[in-house]
């Protein structure tokens, strides 16, 4: 059994807990929102803010699948559209926090994607602070079904209603992934909807990259510390990683408007999907195979030449990814999915499509008929060739050979007789 956690759900629950309770130099009171705004450190480092100057995400829709999201928070107001729920236990609209501990996890992780502050230079802002957020609610171990089902569903939902990023700020220990996110995420993928998932943090127990993040096709996002360097706890390592971000000293808010500090991949995730919110709004003519592209080529190398497990391309450079000149590509840079779903599925030579209705279950593989035989009215089938005719040759023939020895034998027995 998969074990699923909401990206950095353990270290958001410690941070909010000694945020509300004065540790680490924060005021048992709420933080007010100017210095709230002033901890986010990566909206210059990255050029976020100089991406601005561009665009700033306007007409792009970040579907967020996590444990709901709080759209009556002061930062998030004018910035939640219409969202569902995919637990049996939310609210329709996406809106209802799902789950006892982890449940402002995906309120934290919208506010990082597209949150819009309180007003003037107060609040937390997203990377994209006029996209809009599609809230899709996912219960991690709760909920009327699995919480694979619930992915795969959330995704095809995401792709239906105009989401043309989806951020997945969450991990499974394991590197593979259930049969029917397969037709769900190449759904997403053929109609060009960037997915974008967090590494996932040692600090969590996650010690490798785990699915959705070692997906093909899927941008990978690992984490950095303040200073850019690799984050050991708050991030984890794999060769499937596209970039890094900062998952360390994040503030995010909380469902009902508390700001708390945390740290881990899923709020780096948010930050670059965001950026990916911003790349689609300068440059509507891109599919998301050149969308990611963009991305990637214009990081920042800070690990050995070229991507590495660590930092992947390297740190994200959101005013490069939206102003320079990138020539285009064909192919996914993160992989193909479709390619992979060929070889390792053993399945058809063309992967079945996906459904279209937006909440289906997943069709059962389809394997690919053979070619037809011609002869099939006349000759026997293969497989009864195969398990019945040969044998029978062999014992036949063999048959003939012992009783042909067998009358040679008897004849010259014969013959030896009458010449003595």
């Amino acid at each position: 059994m998969k074990r699923f956690v909401a990206g950095s759900l353990l270290a958001v629950i410690a941070a909010a807990m000694l945020f509300a309770g004065g540790a680490a130099g924060v005021g048992a009171g709420p933080a007010r929102a100017d210095s709230v705004r002033d901890r986010e450190y990566w909206l210059d480092a990255y050029g976020i803010r100089a991406a601005w100057n561009t665009t700033k995400g306007a007409g792009i829709t970040i579907a967020v699948i996590d444990t709901g999201v709080d759209g009556t928070v002061s930062d998030l107001v004018g910035a939640v559209g219409p969202g569902a729920d995919f637990s049996g236990v939310g609210s329709s609209n996406g809106q209802t926090p799902v789950g006892a501990d982890g449940s402002a996890h995906g309120t934290m992780v919208a506010s990082l994607a597209a949150g819009r502050g309180t007003g003037g230079n107060n609040g937390i802002i997203g990377s994209a602070p006029l996209a809009t957020i599609m809230p899709l609610s996912i219960g991690f171990g709760v909920g009327t079904r699995s919480t694979e089902d619930q992915i795969a569903d959330a995704v095809r939902y995401a792709v239906d209603h105009g989401a043309r990023v989806i951020n997945m700020s969450l991990t499974t220990n394991t590197l593979d992934w259930p049969l029917n996110w397969d037709s769900a995420f190449l759904y997403a993928m053929q109609h060009n909807v960037v997915v974008v998932a967090a590494a996932g943090n040692r600090g969590s127990g996650t010690t490798e990259v785990g699915a959705p993040a070692t997906m093909p096709g899927v941008l990978t996002v690992g984490g950095v510390d303040a200073k850019g360097g690799a984050s050991f706890d708050a991030s984890s390592q794999g060769i499937t990683i596209g970039v890094a971000a900062p998952s360390e000293g994040l503030v995010g808010v909380t469902p009902g408007g508390g700001y708390v500090i945390w740290s881990g991949t899923s709020g780096a995730t948010p930050i670059v999907s965001g950026i990916v919110a911003l790349v689609m709004a300068a440059h509507p003519e891109l599919d998301a195979n050149n969308v990611i592209n963009r991305i990637v080529s214009t990081a920042r190398d800070a690990g050995a030449p070229g991507p590495d497990p660590i930092y992947g391309f390297g740190l994200i450079n959101a005013q490069a990814a939206v102003t320079t000149a990138v020539p285009s590509v064909s192919a996914n840079p993160m992989g193909d999915l479709a390619d992979w779903i060929t070889v390792y599925r053993r399945a058809a030579s063309t992967p079945a499509p996906a459904p279209t209705s937006s909440i289906a279950p997943s069709p059962a593989p389809v394997v690919a008929a053979g070619p037809v035989n011609p002869l099939g009215t006349v000759l026997p089938p293969v497989n009864l060739l195969r398990n019945v005719g040969i044998p029978l040759l062999v014992f036949v023939v063999f048959t003939a050979l012992i009783v042909g020895l067998v009358v040679r034998a008897v004849r010259q027995f014969r013959r030896s007789r009458m010449t003595g």
